[in-house]
């Protein structure tokens, strides 16, 4: 059996512990076991559960995302490619983003096939990523700092904005991500590595992330090791974006996401470029925001440990994009920054201890609880005290009133919100997108869904309908706010007609 040195060289792990590695305070060791982290994530398990369910039980989900997420489950767990009706007729996909990672909600999906399973898996995903963050925490700063900072996490404004819109890969990226910044921060660096690895099954882009993980254990003192991972992370990104990505393209191109960082002209040349990644990374509100909100909920503390350079990979390539909603606080685009701030935020702490000694812990803690507290009421987790979540939904009973006459396994095209109601037993794409299969049997119309994607208006929707209608479909339901035709001949037209090019929401993905 190779000694621990003998290890240490051949992996390039540094032989003595890095010059400024973590330490308990005197407390921590006397502050008890952590069973308690679990029941911290039991409860926001049941708050994530909670919240996620009834936003679709109010049909207030949408096809783009949760609709694509359960058409790419359904398909892994019928053994075959991850087939997205709602992109499009025989859609891969991984050639829109390379999640492979959804496959491993398959074995659960075939025995509960329902877009709710796969909104309680993202719910237990995000939970269970407190109980390594917490425990950090606790070994570091004692119980009562560990209780602010788990809570911070599971609170935190990136957290409830995921939980609240659909399912995503996400989901699988932050406790991954929970493991590696806590194994960073712990100096078990090759553990950091091997938790940052599978990030690239998760999504494209995360290998820049692996490959900071990997500049940080460099850093750290694991050179080779850490060189190692830069190099895998960034061939992983470049394998998966340039090659992976088009080969389950009809057309072989470009993933969306990296088309959005590409100018639909090139009229403002270099210095067009140069401003986007220069100025330009702070010249807009949401931006300011984003970043403001990032550390506000840990005082600034987090600002003091070089863990925090692990949210640089994914600030730069949503403030560099075009697509104005990846700058913002909205959207699931944050989870994955939430480890990371809450970890570096205990890092700081132990920093702030050692050069200010311990009087200032308990007043970042209250910072940082104060602006959690602020902060829980502006975003989703709310909804789970608010009546009206709780009140009977005559909308949501219609709703499933109109799509009960369509048999499984029919060619649907839906309103976006009305989409991940069919998707576990139809072939079901968005009504009017020039995405969507021609001639469906049936078409569901909520024709007051504020969600009216490719329509830029209700009045357009409306006039789809008696296009609809003029082509040969006929009512067989109306139901509140909620329509349902058949198609009732053999119109030789083609419905919908061939559009103008429109481009898909911005915030799928």
């Amino acid at each position: 059996m190779a000694t621990e040195a003998q290890t240490a060289h051949s992996t390039g792990l540094p032989r003595q512990p890095h010059p400024d590695p973590p330490t308990p305070d005197s407390g921590a060791r006397a502050s008890g076991g952590t069973a308690w982290t679990w029941f911290l994530a039991a409860g926001l398990f049941a708050l994530y559960a909670v919240v996620s369910v009834r936003l679709h039980q109010r049909v207030r989900t949408t096809g783009f995302d949760l609709g694509i997420v359960e058409q790419a489950v359904r398909g892994f767990a019928s053994g075959g490619a991850p087939i997205v009706e709602v992109e499009g007729p025989d859609a891969n996909l991984l050639g829109d983003h390379f999640s492979p990672a959804y496959a491993a909600l398959a074995p659960l999906y075939r025995v509960f096939p329902s877009p709710v399973t796969i909104l309680l898996a993202q719910a237990f995903l995000l939970a269970i990523a407190v109980v390594p963050i917490a425990r950090y925490a606790q070994q570091v700063l004692g119980r009562s700092a560990a209780v602010v900072v788990g809570l911070g996490y599971g609170l935190s404004w990136g957290i409830a904005e995921a939980v609240g819109f659909d399912a995503h890969e996400v989901m699988f990226a932050v406790p991954l991500m929970a493991g590696s910044v806590v194994a960073l921060a712990e100096r078990r660096l090759r553990a950091a590595v091997l938790w940052a690895l599978p990030l690239l099954l998760v999504k494209e882009d995360l290998g820049l992330t692996v490959a900071a993980v990997g500049a940080l254990v460099a850093w750290f003192g694991a050179r080779r090791l850490g060189l190692a991972t830069v190099v895998g992370g960034l061939a992983g990104t470049a394998v998966e974006v340039f090659w992976l990505l088009p080969a389950n393209t009809p057309a072989g191109t470009f993933s969306a996401w990296w088309g959005s960082h590409r100018r639909s002209d090139d009229s403002g040349g270099l210095d067009a470029h140069l401003e986007r990644v220069t100025v330009g990374l702070f010249e807009h509100e949401p931006k300011v925001v984003l970043l403001i909100l990032l550390v506000a909920p840990t005082a600034m503390v987090a600002l003091r440990s070089p863990l925090l350079l692990l949210v640089l990979p994914t600030l730069a390539w949503r403030l560099t994009s075009d697509n104005a909603l990846y700058w913002g606080t909205s959207y699931h685009y944050s989870a994955v920054l939430m480890p990371v701030v809450f970890v570096a935020f205990v890092d700081g702490l132990r920093r702030l201890r050692a050069h200010q000694g311990p009087a200032r812990i308990p007043e970042a803690l209250a910072i940082s609880a104060v602006v959690t507290a602020l902060l829980v009421p502006a975003h989703p987790l709310w909804s789970a005290v608010r009546p009206s979540t709780w009140t009977a939904d005559p909308r949501a009973a219609d709703a499933r009133a109109v799509l009960a006459p369509i048999p499984d396994d029919a060619q649907v095209q839906a309103s976006n919100r009305l989409v991940p109601q069919l998707t576990s037993r139809a072939a079901v794409s968005v009504f009017g997108s020039p995405l969507s299969r021609a001639n469906p049997e049936w078409i569901a119309v909520d024709r007051s869904d504020p969600v009216n994607w490719p329509f830029d208006s209700l009045a357009d929707q409306e006039e789809f309908t008696e296009l609809a209608r003029e082509m040969g479909y006929g009512v067989v339901l109306e139901r509140g706010e909620f329509v349902l035709l058949r198609r009732s001949t053999d119109d030789p037209r083609q419905f919908p007609p061939p559009p103008e090019p429109v481009p898909a929401p911005a915030e799928a993905g």
